[in-house]
């Protein structure tokens, strides 16, 4: 978020150009507004700036009801207000406070002191930023596999799940794909774990360019990703699943060890309508996934599990 952006409501228009010199010396991105409303108007854009000054006396939306609106809606980030005021009596800077201002400057005030203010509201934006950074993070790791980038097993089964209530509703059909990374263990013993782990990558990468964008793609365990396919027939399940092995077998993993072969077996399963569980899908789908093993590997096998 651009904390560099300031939006300045002031109905002086005098005032209003002298503020947005001070503003433009100092290098802010200003956006003006000559009243409350039309402030409220800029602040219901989504790329509104999160540094406001605010006159307290406007014309139809004051200062102090512009910061109640603004504190009564629900955002992500916390906008830092400024209130200008030529009110010095405590009781008003206290009601100021109250609606919702993070500080306030009486009119007339030092230009130096404004630019000050103005460097603690970027400071706080700039923390505030941080923390969403690290928190949106947090939830990242939470439900993703580190190696691959892909779902983790916790969010793929949750969204399994969700998808089987939601076909419970509708009467689409759900597929899942167990789909099985061939003689990987050979791959680690023969080259190491660190190219191993190379090969899952890029498996998993295959996986996730070659699947619709619509659909499901996560790591089950070890060697093993879990796929999701949504509004699927059985014939589109075990299309899709030819598509997705392709994917992983036809061009050679390029490690530090040199071009490595992979292939993969996939346990195909599909279901529509009834009673859906998503324990039997999952077993049918790793039945299928063992048959295709037995096999001979890099193939698909499918199951109904209905």
């Amino acid at each position: 978020m651009e904390t560099n952006s300031v939006l300045v409501a002031e109905d002086d228009p005098l005032f209003r150009r002298i503020l947005e010199s001070w503003l433009g010396k100092w290098e802010y991105r200003v956006t003006a507004a000559e009243d409350g409303l039309k402030a409220w108007q800029v602040l219901e854009n989504g790329n509104a700036p999160q540094l406001l000054i605010l006159d307290w006396i406007m014309p139809g939306v004051d200062g102090i009801e512009l910061c109640r609106r603004i504190r009564s809606r629900k955002q992500l980030r916390y906008p830092y207000i400024l209130l200008l005021t030529a009110r010095d009596d405590k009781q008003d800077l206290v009601n100021g406070l109250n609606a919702g201002a993070d500080d306030y400057l009486t009119k007339p005030f030092d230009v130096n002191e404004l630019q000050a203010r103005l460097r603690v509201g970027k400071r706080i934006l700039t923390l505030q930023d941080e923390l969403i950074r690290a928190r949106e993070e947090l939830r990242f790791e939470a439900m993703h596999d580190r190696l691959t980038q892909l779902w983790n097993r916790g969010a793929i089964l949750d969204f399994l799940y969700r998808e089987l209530e939601r076909a419970k509703r509708t009467g689409e059909p759900v597929g899942v794909l167990m789909l099985d990374v061939d003689h990987f263990k050979r791959v680690n013993d023969t080259h190491g774990h660190l190219i191993g782990d190379t090969v899952l990558r890029e498996a998993a990468h295959r996986l996730h360019q070659s699947a619709r964008t619509y659909d499901w793609v996560g790591r089950y365990g070890g060697e093993e990703f879990l796929v999701i396919l949504l509004n699927c027939s059985a014939e589109d399940v075990k299309k899709q699943a030819e598509r997705l092995r392709s994917s992983v077998a036809d061009t050679p993993v390029s490690t530090q060890a040199g071009e490595i072969n992979i292939t993969a077996s996939i346990g195909a399963a599909a279901i529509q309508g009834g009673d859906i569980d998503q324990e039997k899908l999952l077993q049918s789908a790793d039945s299928a996934l063992y048959r295709a093993k037995e096999l001979g590997r890099n193939r698909v096998e499918l199951a109904w599990a209905n």
